[in-house]
């Protein structure tokens, strides 16, 4: 048997290995660090990043708010921005629309004569129900600003609290674990559950640049938000003469 010269056993011993290691190369790829790039804040452990979350939204300046909240007064639907000073947006109710707006303790409603309308009132009085109407059509579409000593200002006023409605709805119940990795709007997150099924709700948290919440699902079906647009400023304007009724101390009941 003629003998290998030095130079071919080295490349026959060589080829094995860089086989060998390209593979591991390849199969490792399956399995890159998922926190490459990140924040970091993927690593921690899932209290630590609900408090990452709850104290980025906290010292935020602004935010919208979308999505779906369920109570037992009903099942809202809102579309809100929101910032420390006030708010504008929409809120959908099952039976309504309705747009708000809040400068400062200033807060306006505005939404269509049917809003407004006491179609639901079936005996009640010819004339009443006329006056009901003409009081509807003076509303239509304007805003009206709400007493603060009117029943329906405490309610009202809460959705455009940026601070009352973060504080509600984003936190966690029971021990927090950590989920999978997601995307919301383009950015990926990582999800931390109140409990193993997230019955406590679930918690996307941004895994790049300020780990701001993103996204959060209510425990037992009670809504789903996505949270956006984080500090970016927008402008709040008193509406004009033309715009605005004042109904006096009290609104219409609707």
């Amino acid at each position: 048997m003629t003998a290998l010269p030095p130079s071919s056993r080295i490349r026959r011993a060589v080829l094995p290995v860089a086989f060998c290691t390209g593979l591991t190369a390849v199969l490792s790829g399956c399995a890159a660090d998922p926190d490459e790039g990140t924040n970091g804040v993927g690593k921690l452990s899932p209290t630590a990043i609900e408090q990452k979350a709850q104290s980025a939204a906290d010292s935020a300046k602004a935010v919208r708010l979308a999505g779906t909240l369920v109570s037992k007064g009903g099942t809202y639907k809102l579309n809100m921005r929101l910032k420390q000073d006030g708010a504008s947006g929409s809120v959908t109710t099952k039976n309504s629309t309705f747009e708000l707006l809040r400068i400062g303790d200033a807060l306006y409603l505005k939404a269509d004569a049917g809003f407004w309308a006491h179609d639901d009132k079936p005996s009640q009085a010819s004339s009443d129900a006329d006056a009901d109407s003409e009081a509807a059509d003076k509303l239509d579409d304007k805003y009206v600003k709400v007493p603060q000593d009117d029943p329906s200002y405490k309610q009202l006023r809460g959705f455009t609290d940026m601070n009352l409605l973060l504080d509600g709805l984003l936190g966690l119940h029971g021990e927090a674990v950590k989920g999978d990795r997601d995307r919301i709007g383009g950015i990926r997150t990582v999800k931390v559950k109140g409990g193993e099924d997230g019955e406590g709700g679930t918690l996307d948290v941004a895994l790049e640049g300020t780990p701001f919440p993103l996204r959060f699902a209510r425990g037992g079906g009670a809504g789903v938000v996505v949270l956006s647009e984080w500090d970016k400023d927008f402008p709040l304007r008193e509406p004009s003469a033309g715009q605005t009724l004042d109904y006096g101390k009290q609104l219409p009941r609707t």
